[in-house]
């Protein structure tokens, strides 16, 4: 989900590696992720450029005054300090995330978007993350389209969420409307109306922690069920975690995102 947020661009370039610390409170005990060869980032706006802003990794934490740093190095960044402790049933803490397209004005480089819904091409993306062992979260893409190829606030169209997993007892908005089989797997449907604009998730039912999808085939689907017009644009494509409890140890290993590259 999307509020109000803003961005302080910043550069790094790196890779992976885990080491296990203990956290404390909300979260329990959770494995600490770092990031070698990475930058702190602990402002709750702060944003990353990575690969010459092919992508931005960003904190985004707009529902929390805590303490939230991230370790962030290429397409990898990993939660290694939060420990927030929101209920499940209201609006997450903070959505540490990276994307590709534009983000409340701030773009990214040569990312092949905006796209048009009814003339979108193959968007195959490959995402691995690691999962915290506790805490509630939930693991997931979130796209977003707009009514014009164009804002700089909130889009005005569908959020449209891929759940690759979830714990804490965290539950997209709205309700359970169906279940459908995408790229091998099935998927809960859930369907809710937002403050301004329509909400779509697609939750797997068994958990993953790496896949490569055709993320047009949910565009598809969503388009199907009538939550998205064809003359609309998709503008921004994000994965990341929406943290309501804990947080420290959730992680992204790698990320990919290509418009066109199927």
């Amino acid at each position: 989900m999307r509020l109000s947020r803003r961005f302080v661009p910043i550069f790094v370039v790196g890779a992976l590696t885990a080491c296990a610390t203990a956290g404390t409170g909300a979260s329990a005990t959770a494995a600490t992720v770092a990031v070698a060869g990475a930058s702190t980032h602990c402002d709750p706006f702060d944003s990353v450029d990575v690969r010459g802003k092919e992508y931005v990794v960003q904190a985004n934490e707009w529902n929390s005054k805590q303490t939230q740093c991230l370790s962030v190095n290429e397409t990898a960044f990993a939660v290694t300090e939060a420990n927030f402790s929101l209920p499940s049933a209201g609006p997450p803490a903070s959505y540490p995330s990276i994307y590709k397209g534009c983000h409340w004005g701030n773009c990214t480089d040569r990312s092949g978007l905006p796209a048009r819904v009814s003339s979108l091409p193959a968007v195959p993306s490959h995402w691995a993350v690691t999962p915290s062992p506790s805490g509630a979260y939930d693991i997931a893409y979130d796209l977003w389209f707009n009514q014009t190829a164009t804002t700089s606030g909130q889009p005005n169209g569908t959020e449209l969420m891929i759940w690759l997993d979830h714990a804490g007892g965290v539950q997209p908005a709205g309700s359970r409307i169906a279940s459908v089989s995408i790229a091998g797997a099935t998927w809960d449907v859930w369907k809710g109306p937002m403050s301004g604009w329509t909400y779509i998730a697609y939750v797997r039912e068994t958990p993953a922690d790496s896949v490569d999808l055709d993320l047009r085939d949910f565009v598809q689907d969503a388009l199907a069920r009538g939550t998205l017009d064809p003359a609309w644009f998709l503008i921004d494509v994000e994965a990341g975690f929406e943290i309501w409890q804990g947080g420290s140890g959730l992680a992204t290993r790698s990320f990919s995102a290509v418009v066109g590259g199927g």
